[in-house]
């Protein structure tokens, strides 16, 4: 949707918090942070769960697809949810329901309830979707990749976050508090999931729709349509093939950046000499703080990703921002094949993080072109888009639970990756979206050099200046 008093610039107002883009902003990324932490807190612990329940490789396998499995349904219907509801509903229900099956995992007493729960828990992971809707309705073209790629960037922060903080948590309750190693487990999650339904409650009373108001208000004013019509908007987003073109790119980026969330700390202990030597405790710690290192590239990566398409886009229009897509994520290919093939912690943590780089770049790209996809139903392409990240997770987790070697499974996928790159061309734009994109660029840049969005009372939108020449690629 569109809206007239969406801010133009992002880090020079980044602590007005009474701007509510700006708290859109801070809030969409910090439940996305928390989503991500819950929805990949038991990852780390796995070592232990494992022998608890006497996982088999076959069972870790489908406890992986099960964890991103729903996510896919529970995606496409957010994305229709935002359109109709709007964002701030939406995150709030999300936050409390989605906070149920995180602590209630605990409840687990075998193979098939620890199963059951990660699959409950996977509709978290819809939380993607809102955060870039909310940033997409808040935040003006010019700057609208940097602020979708950053907002989803420090929420993915949670996915190493959790490497990191979950087995201190469950040391803490181990050894400082005497509980036992089942409790332990069990109440980091339920700490986990206490954290996320206080923040629901929070973003019902903290943020509003769009800088105009809730989508409530604004209905009944007239000023947009989410009734019986509106129905028709996910159909819209359904049919349009680009959609589906990024469905395949964000399975490769996404997709993958969630597999090697679940699978990283035990790839490192299964095959790497240097764990063999270590109490379980230790060899989980140590291996939760290097798998930690791939998340920990979001601080950055995706932003630059995000922010990159933002000038790809003011100097080469949208097939610009293509371009530099299909560029990352080839890379990103190339990267996890030469991963794959490291067999010394010194080869392999350098590889991790060029890989994490290019896998977090390739996201935020993804999401600079997809606002431009379809401005009427951006949470119905949002959704769809963020859909394939999960379906890539899926399919990459059956080849982990089969009988293939784990070092191979990643030589495969980044072959896999490379050769997705190449649908990002079928993202295309025609010559009169590619002017309306001019147009309104300009109109953001002549709105930014005149303060208009940078603060919430600026309602007044400037006249566009000539849209800037785009240089051939």
């Amino acid at each position: 949707m569109e809206a007239s008093q969406k801010a133009t610039v992002l880090w020079r107002n980044f602590f007005k918090i009474s701007m509510p883009q700006m708290r859109a902003f801070h809030m969409s990324w910090f439940a996305f942070f928390l989503c991500f932490f819950a929805w990949f807190g038991i990852a780390p612990l796995m070592a232990v769960v494992r022998d608890e329940f006497g996982l088999t490789k076959d069972q870790i396998g489908w406890s992986i697809i099960a964890s991103v499995a729903i996510t896919i349904l529970a995606r496409l219907f957010i994305g229709w949810f935002c359109d109709r509801f709007g964002p701030r509903i939406a995150y709030t229900w999300l936050l409390i329901v989605g906070s149920i099956p995180v602590m209630c995992i605990g409840l687990a007493y075998d193979a098939n309830s620890f199963i059951f729960f990660r699959l409950l828990i996977g509709f978290i992971g819809a939380s993607f979707v809102i955060t870039q809707y909310h940033t997409s309705v808040m935040f003006a073209p010019n700057v609208v990749g940097t602020a979708n790629a950053t907002s989803a960037g420090w929420g993915n922060l949670g996915g190493g976050v959790t490497q990191l903080v979950m087995p201190i948590l469950y040391a803490f309750l181990l050894t400082t508090m005497g509980f036992s190693t089942s409790a332990s487990w069990r109440l980091s999650m339920v700490v986990a999931g206490a954290v996320c339904l206080l923040t629901g409650v929070a973003y019902y009373f903290l943020t509003q729709d769009t800088p105009e108001g809730n989508f409530s208000t604004l209905k009944r004013e007239g000023k947009i349509n989410r009734g019986g019509k509106g129905k028709g908007v996910f159909a819209m987003a359904f049919c349009d093939y680009r959609a589906w073109a990024l469905f395949v790119v964000y399975a490769a980026c996404f997709g993958i950046e969630l597999t090697v969330n679940n699978v990283a700390a035990l790839y490192f202990v299964d095959n790497f000499e240097y764990f063999r030597s270590l109490s379980t405790l230790e060899a989980m710690k140590t291996a939760g703080l290097i798998a930690g290192l791939f998340g920990l590239t979001n601080v950055f990566a995706r932003t630059l990703g995000g922010a990159s398409g933002d000038f790809f886009g003011v100097r080469w229009g949208l097939k610009g921002r293509v371009l530099l897509l299909f560029m990352v994520l080839f890379c990103e290919g190339i990267a996890l094949m030469v991963f794959s093939q490291m067999h010394t912690l010194i080869q392999a943590i350098p590889a991790l993080l060029i890989f994490s780089l290019f896998v977090q770049m390739s996201e935020g790209a993804t999401f600079s072109v997809v606002p431009f996809v379809n401005k009427r139903a951006i949470g119905g392409v949002s959704g769809i888009v963020g859909a394939g990240g999960n379906a890539g997770a899926v399919l990459a987790g059956f080849l982990f639970k089969g009988s293939i070697t784990w070092p191979t499974c990643m030589l495969i996928l980044g072959g896999l990756v490379t050769l997705s790159s190449f649908c990002a061309f079928a993202v295309s734009f025609s010559g009169d979206a590619e002017r309306d994109a001019r147009r309104e660029l300009a109109a953001a840049i002549a709105r930014k050099r005149q303060g208009v969005g940078d603060d919430a009372k600026s309602s007044d939108a400037a006249e566009p200046e000539t849209a800037p020449e785009l240089q051939p690629i």
